[in-house]
């Protein structure tokens, strides 16, 4: 299983020829030789997490891939046949199978209302909690996709959060608000937390990739 690291939160996940794609959105360059791709999921409906633009073009390719994400991506995305999903469920999509957690985007101030939100675990291997700091309590996760810059991200919350989750690997997702130097800055204190229960930290930039 190959995972690619994309602008920002978008993530490709490839596996048997077929593409799974997660969180396509408005920071993030448009997404082409893909092959096949079988399954979208968008974790909530902030824009920078998914587009119209995105999906149209997915969709032009792929028309029969489906589109998982919470209750309010489907309000927010009227426009397309959205599968709904919620924390709990678990859907199989050949040669991927999902299972949802968490349920609420991380708090940005008291004052903005608090929106759905689900993390992925990816054939019980990699993880990704979308914009919050979810944790999958049952799983022994393989790869964290680790968000390490948000206007709801306290960096020492995101070192807690990695610490819980213990991967065996991860790297920092969720980056294009920081500049360089926060962005070095913030993945060297993920480094610490990752390396604190013995697992490695990867540097991945827009377009890397790395197997499981």
């Amino acid at each position: 299983m190959r995972v690619t690291k994309h602008h920002h939160a978008a993530l490709t996940v490839r596996e048997s020829g077929k593409t799974l794609v997660i969180d396509p959105g408005s920071f993030t360059d448009p997404l082409v030789d893909l092959g096949e791709v079988v399954a979208i999921v968008l974790t909530h409906e902030h824009p920078d997490h998914w587009t119209p633009d995105h999906l149209d073009r997915l969709l032009r390719n792929s028309p029969d891939a489906p589109i998982y994400g919470p209750e309010g991506v489907a309000k927010a995305a009227a426009g397309y046949d959205i599968t709904v999903v919620a924390p709990g469920e678990t859907v199989t999509v050949e040669p991927f199978t999902l299972r949802f957690f968490g349920g609420t985007h991380a708090v940005i101030h008291e004052t903005i209302p608090v929106i759905e939100n689900v993390g992925v675990l990816v054939n019980e291997q990699l993880y990704y909690p979308g914009d919050s700091f979810a944790v999958p309590e049952d799983a022994e996760v393989k790869l964290l996709a680790a968000p390490i810059g948000a206007p709801w991200l306290k960096v020492g919350e995101a070192m807690d959060f990695v610490l819980a989750v213990a991967p065996r690997q991860a790297f920092g997702t969720h980056d294009m608000t920081l500049s360089v130097i926060g962005r070095t800055m913030h993945r060297a204190r993920l480094r610490w937390a990752t390396e604190k229960n013995g697992g490695e930290f990867l540097e991945l930039d827009p377009g890397d990739a790395t197997d499981l």
